[in-house]
């Protein structure tokens, strides 16, 4: 029946959202205990396997599985604060000092210009059709596959290893990885100087933070800016 169709379809939609919010819940604890790079990996498992109950759905004549797809999608992005954020972090954390700002920005470059890609991929006259759509759905998988081989290369944080985990042969070692057996005194001063300030900075629950006076006014603007983007149409779009 139509409305049947129509109550199925709306599951589909909302399902990203609603595993978005709860992965959401567990993101910071989740960065702060295994670092970045190992939420990015694990990220990049729970796509893949989201995208294959999407990518098969239709062999498999089965819509519960595009629901369970979606909804790991939504837990995907949400763990990590919009799963962009984490790759802005950690990029930003491992280039040398001079190359940071840049590195911040191609993240930006890149975030837009999947988009405009997805959009692209999804016209009818491409895989937006009746019959490549599945294909379409599973084609975020491709980039995570790329990530999950590649990542493991790459050394973790410094600033993790050496402010939350302690390990200062670690931290040396990632340095050296990264930026080559030269001078690096810039970045390891900049380092050094956030775990000072992070021993002396007490660590808010969301209460104190809401009834914190100093805070008001740019979670006013937070709140504002938020509320803002979420109705001005993009989501319709």
């Amino acid at each position: 029946h139509q409305e049947t169709l129509t109550l199925l379809w709306s599951f589909i939609v909302s399902m990203y959202c609603v595993g978005g919010m709860l992965g959401c819940l567990c993101s910071g604890y989740l960065t702060a205990k295994y670092g970045k790079k190992k939420c990015l990996l694990f990220n990049d498992v729970v796509l893949i396997v989201a995208v294959l109950h999407t990518g098969f759905s239709k062999r498999a004549k089965s819509f519960e599985m595009i629901l369970i797809g979606r909804f790991l999608e939504g837990i995907g992005a949400g763990r990590i604060p919009h799963y962009s954020i984490a790759h802005i972090q950690y990029a930003g954390e491992i280039s040398p000092k001079k190359l940071r700002g840049f590195v911040n920005v191609t993240s930006s470059v890149f975030l837009a210009l999947g988009k405009a890609v997805a959009r692209i991929l999804g016209l009818r006259e491409l895989l937006g059709g009746q019959s490549l759509w599945p294909m379409l759905m599973a084609s975020c998988g491709l980039p995570a596959l790329v990530q999950l081989v590649t990542l493991p290369f790459f050394p973790e944080s410094p600033p993790y290893l050496l402010i939350r985990k302690g390990d200062l042969e670690g931290y040396r070692k990632a340095i050296r990885q990264l930026w080559g057996e030269g001078r690096h005194q810039a970045e390891i001063d900049d380092i050094m100087k956030e775990k000072a300030t992070m021993k002396n900075t007490k660590i808010l629950s969301v209460l104190e933070l809401l009834k914190d006076p100093a805070f008001r006014w740019q979670l006013y603007m937070i709140v504002i800016l938020t509320a803002t983007v979420q109705l001005c149409g993009i989501n319709a779009v």
